[in-house]
Order: C-alpha cells, then sequence, then structure tokens
C-alpha cells in the first residue's frame, strides 16, 4: 500500500510530507497525494527512524505464560520499536540453531516487527562450555550478538574464546556484568538503605570488577563487547576510559536505571526488584550524563515479562525485572530531553541509529531520505498519559511506571512501508 505521511516533523526539525511506496521512502517534500493512497495526518508529530532495542526478553519457547513472541513485538511496535532482540534465556535456551531458527520464525510469522534472536554464549547458560555460536550465525537467523544476559560470563577464560569466536563473523558478546561471588543472595543496591531495609546488598563493585575484565579482554583480542544495562556511576567511568583508549567497547543503559532509584525499594513492591539493582540518584545523573555525551551508546528496554504470581509476592522471593517496551520513549523524554540533555535526533541516534550498528541490522536506524527503508515510528510529543498497567500489549503487567504521568505518546509505527501501529488518518 502507497502511504503519504503528511506534515511530519524529520527528527524534531523541518517538516515535510513522506510518500512511502513498495518498502521504501520514494519522495520527500510537500506533496500531492497519490490516486489511491492512503493519508497520515501528522501535522504536530515527530518522524523517527524505527526503534532499535538491543535487549528483549520475549520468553518464547518455554514460558509462554509472561510473554509470547507476538505479545511482545505487539508492544513493541506500540513502543515505537520496528526491530527486537530477543535474548536467549528461553526454555529450551537459545543455544543452538535450531531454537533461534524457531525464535526468528515465530517473530517472522508475527509482523509486528523484526526479530532478531540473541545467541547464548554457553550451553544451557550454564557457563561451562561454548553454545554453538558458529553455527547460530550461519543460521536462517544470522545471529551476530550473545549474551547469557540474566547469568554473567564469569570465567575469564570462556569470555576470552568466546570474544575470539565470533571475530570471525563480525559478532558481539553483550555481557551480564555481575559477579557471582560478590551478588550471592542479592537484594537491592548496597548502601546505607539496603542496611536499614534489613536487604542483602548488590554492591557496585559486583558489576565494575566485570567490565573492567572485560574491556581488557577486548582490547586484548581486538574483538566487540558489549555491556548490558549498566547501573553505576563507576561503570560509566569504565566505558569512557576504554572509550578514550579506543577499545572496541559498546554499552547500553536501561530507561528504568535512567529513572528510578533505590529509594523505591523501601516500599517493599517487588516491581522494583530488578538485576542489576536500582542504583543510587548519584548513578542515575551519571547515566543520564554518559547517555548524553555518547559514553552510553543506546537505551535498552530490557523488558523482562513475569507472570503475576512471581511478582505478586514477598520481596525476596519474588522475580528480578520489569517492562519497558511501551514505555521507554516515554521515560528518555522525561529524563533526557525535557531536561535539554539530549535533542530528538540525539534520541534517534541512542534508540535506533547505534542500536542497529551494534547489532549489525543494515535495514534499520537509517536515515529518514529518498530512497531509504520506509521504516519510522510518528511520536506526539505534547501528549501526556498516565501510565496503567491495564493497558499493556504484554500478557505481563509488571510495570513499574503504573500511575505515573509521563510524555508523549507513539501515534503510529512503520515496518517498510507496512503500518504495524495506529495511525492517525
Amino acid at each position: 500500500m502507497t502511504v503519504l505521511v503528511r506534515g511530519a516533523s524529520l527528527l524534531g526539525g523541518p517538516r515535510a510530507d513522506l510518500l512511502l511506496d513498495r518498502g521504501v521512502i520514494t519522495e520527500l517534500g510537500h506533496l500531492s497525494a497519490p490516486a489511491g493512497a492512503a493519508v497520515v495526518d501528522a501535522d504536530g508529530l515527530l518522524a523517527l527512524p524505527g526503534l532499535v532495542d538491543l535487549h528483549t526478553h520475549l520468553r518464547e519457547p518455554g514460558r509462554e505464560d509472561a510473554e509470547t513472541v507476538e505479545s511482545g513485538t505487539a508492544a513493541a511496535a506500540a513502543g515505537g520499536f520496528t526491530a527486537v532482540h530477543a535474548m536467549a534465556n528461553t526454555e529450551p535456551v537459545a543455544d543452538t540453531a535450531g531454537v533461534v531458527e524457531q525464535v526468528w520464525r515465530l517473530g517472522r510469522d508475527a509482523g509486528h516487527c523484526d526479530v532478531h534472536p540473541v545467541g547464548a554464549v554457553t550451553v544451557g547458560l550454564a557457563g561451562r562450555q561454548l553454545a554453538e555460536l558458529g553455527a547460530m550465525a550461519e543460521s536462517a537467523a544470522r545471529v551476530r550478538v550473545f549474551s547469557d544476559d540474566g547469568h554473567c560470563v564469569s570465567d575469564a577464560a570462556l569470555m576470552r574464546r568466546a570474544l575470539e569466536y565470533v571475530k570471525a563473523f563480525d559478532g558481539v558478546v553483550a555481557q551480564h556484568a555481575q559477579e557471582p561471588a560478590l551478588t550471592a543472595g542479592a537484594q537491592m543496591n548496597e548502601g546505607e538503605l539496603s542496611g536499614r531495609l534489613g536487604l542483602a546488598g548488590w554492591p557496585a563493585v559486583a558489576e565494575e570488577a566485570i567490565i573492567a575484565r572485560d574491556i581488557l579482554l577486548a582490547a586484548h583480542v581486538s574483538s566487540r563487547v558489549h555491556i548490558c544495562h549498566v547501573s553505576t556511576a563507576g561503570a560509566v567511568d569504565l566505558v569512557r576510559w576504554a572509550k578514550a583508549k579506543g577499545w572496541p567497547v559498546t554499552a547500553e543503559a536501561t530507561p528504568h536505571h535512567l529513572m528510578l532509584t533505590e529509594d523505591l525499594a523501601a516500599t517493599y513492591d517487588p516491581v522494583y526488584k530488578v538485576n542489576p539493582p536500582l542504583r543510587s540518584a548519584e548513578d542515575v545523573a551519571a547515566l543520564q550524563e554518559g547517555l548524553a555525551d555518547g559514553t552510553i551508546d543506546v537505551v535498552a528496554t530490557d523488558h523482562a515479562p513475569h507472570p503475576r504470581e512471581a511478582k505478586d509476592c514477598e520481596w525476596a522471593s519474588a522475580a528480578f525485572g520489569m517492562l519497558g517496551l511501551e514505555t521507554a520513549l516515554a521515560v528518555v523524554q522525561h529524563t533526557m530531553v525535557e531536561p535539554g540533555k539530549l535533542d530528538w535526533a540525539g534520541v534517534a541516534d541512542r534508540m535506533s541509529v547505534r542500536p542497529a550498528r551494534i547489532g549489525r541490522l543494515p535495514d534499520h536506524g537509517r536515515p529518514l531520505e529518498v530512497g531509504e527503508p520506509a521504516t519510522l515510528t510518528l511520536v506526539d510529543p505534547t501528549a501526556r498519559r498516565t501510565v496503567q498497567a491495564a493497558d499493556s500489549l504484554s500478557r505481563s503487567r509488571n510495570i513499574p511506571y503504573a500511575g505515573l504521568s509521563l510524555p508523549g505518546a507513539v501515534v503510529a509505527t512503520f515496518l517498510r512501508g507496512r503500518r504495524t501501529f495506529g495511525g492517525r488518518a
């Protein structure tokens, strides 16, 4: 179908009409609607390249009670995402070509956004033996990102071998930086508050020690490492140091670590229990600064759905994780755009261009220009909404922003010219 998007502000700048035809942007300017074209009135809306998430838990296969590829990617499209990377901690684990191809095909069949499976680094996420990295890279899913997320590749020799292996096909190892010996039984950020609440503390050094080791390993073998969900000021400093050295290191911050602080643990509400934990206000400020200056490359949601019984219980027994796909852009607008720390071009860079580059997705994160894929998101930056858990398209309801008023609203999402969410005609 041919679509004319009329009067959108491109990345918050000049207004233009975009003609979407046969999956690409065919014309740009002040246009008349061709016969038979659908017209989308984008007056007052921003046009951004489709968002790309490097860190999504879709749970299928095996945990369809929490999420499916269908429901998770519907939530992604509602959040403005046109591509997501599905983490490997499914049941069975995505550690073979067969499982990653299954996830890839489920995403293709659902059609809400492109699904790029993340392959496990080790067999069964057990940290003892490398998984079939080459076979997953050569499969129909063309895996380029590998992670044991939820578990740290804590064995330094195994991490080195993984980094060496993925070089052959330009892959990247995405590390969950958590030294297990320092976090046994940990429940929240270690500090004065954890002591007062009687919850076992999760020290910042548990994250920073693994990051320090892995950036040195990446430099040693000249291979790409990506640091998942950076959460401490010290971690930001380590990534900044590695980048100053010119080492092949990238990093992500989650929306919740950009906004929420450890103080919420005082409610004992398990919706705020997450891995890594919510940190101090000083850590949040350092993450925002790191995202603003480019030390932190991307915002990644770490969308982690759980069934009600996994969160509707006492804190110590609750699962770690929060939903994030449908609220990510609003949180970034609230924490970064409204205070003037990023403009909309910067948002496009951190939420589309760079994650597509890290994940090696050549058809995403592209400029909104003639001849480029018609993969874009229309956003109303003036809208304001109160987040309601019941409104989520996810199967789960563990949303930490429920009841909060957040800015902005995704109005429509297009994947190669096909509308996958919304629309205002």
